[in-house]
């Protein structure tokens, strides 16, 4: 009997890239596990500017048609490759959260860390505009030339809304993101 759990080499080819002013992760992998650039102040900061800056989505020209639709939606879901992250962050199987040493060590897919043995990364953005194959978005956390393989529309009535269970050292994340954009 063949087992199920067979790993297969998958080939996945980007529909676009992004173009933004972010050049470089705000956190990035290395062999002794996952580093935030400065202080936890800084990194905040640094969201921060992410989220009010403009970034693009330039889809190939010959698949334009991909995106008839997509202005009827306020916000996309993107699915892109974390390119700039290391060998050595790939290799990684366990982070402390954000690089935090003040939050428990866990298991990669128990978090949203860019190290992983594959950087897909995903992310909901508010679409600000369409002009032909280019779509102007907020909120993009990818660095400049991520390369983007998938956009869906996002429809929060497609994801639980009741009786979610968040890690507690998540919430505490997400009550300090809202400390701190406050």
């Amino acid at each position: 009997m063949a087992s199920s759990n067979r790993q297969q080499e998958l080939t996945v080819k980007p529909v676009g890239f992004v173009r933004n002013q972010c050049k470089e992760p705000i956190l990035f992998s290395q062999r002794s596990g996952l580093e935030m650039q400065g202080a936890v102040e800084d990194f905040w900061q640094k969201v921060r500017e992410i989220n009010q800056m403009t970034s693009e989505i330039v889809i190939d020209p010959a698949a334009g048609d991909l995106l008839n639709g997509i202005d009827d939606f306020s916000h996309l879901l993107v699915l892109y490759w974390g390119h700039k992250t290391s060998a050595a962050g790939r290799a990684l199987q366990q982070v402390h959260p954000m690089g935090r040493k003040d939050l428990p060590l866990k298991g990669v897919f128990a978090t949203c860390s860019p190290a992983r043995p594959n950087p897909l990364l995903m992310t909901v953005v508010k679409l600000q505009a369409r002009r032909d194959n280019v779509l102007e978005v907020a909120n993009l956390d990818a660095v400049d030339q991520s390369p983007v393989l998938d956009i869906k529309p996002y429809v929060k009535d497609m994801f639980p809304q009741e009786g979610v269970r968040t890690a507690a050292w998540m919430q505490k994340l997400m009550e300090e993101a809202k400390a701190m954009a406050g």
